[in-house]
């Protein structure tokens, strides 16, 4: 299996500088960026064996990662839709 982490700026290089503005400027942007970096080291410890718990858990874990991207990917879209106007 490989093992891929999901960091956000490498998955969306081209959002990189919106991405900084909305983690310096929102702290609700900024609280759920560093959820979902927790989340995604979480997962990639569990994914390498590092730690060990069930597959339930690591799933739930995964969906609970995706709905926080789903979101964030969100506002990154409609800060640079923003800057576009």
């Amino acid at each position: 299996m490989s093992l891929e982490k999901h960091d956000l700026i490498h998955e969306l290089p081209e959002s990189r500088d919106a991405i900084h503005m909305l983690k310096t400027g929102s702290t609700h942007f900024a609280k759920l960026f560093d959820e979902y970096h927790e989340l995604d080291h979480e997962i990639h410890r569990i994914e390498s064996g590092s730690e060990n718990t069930s597959d339930e858990y690591l799933e739930d874990k995964k969906k609970q990662r995706l709905h926080l991207k789903d979101e964030l990917y969100s506002m990154i879209r409609e800060y640079e839709a923003s800057l576009a106007s």
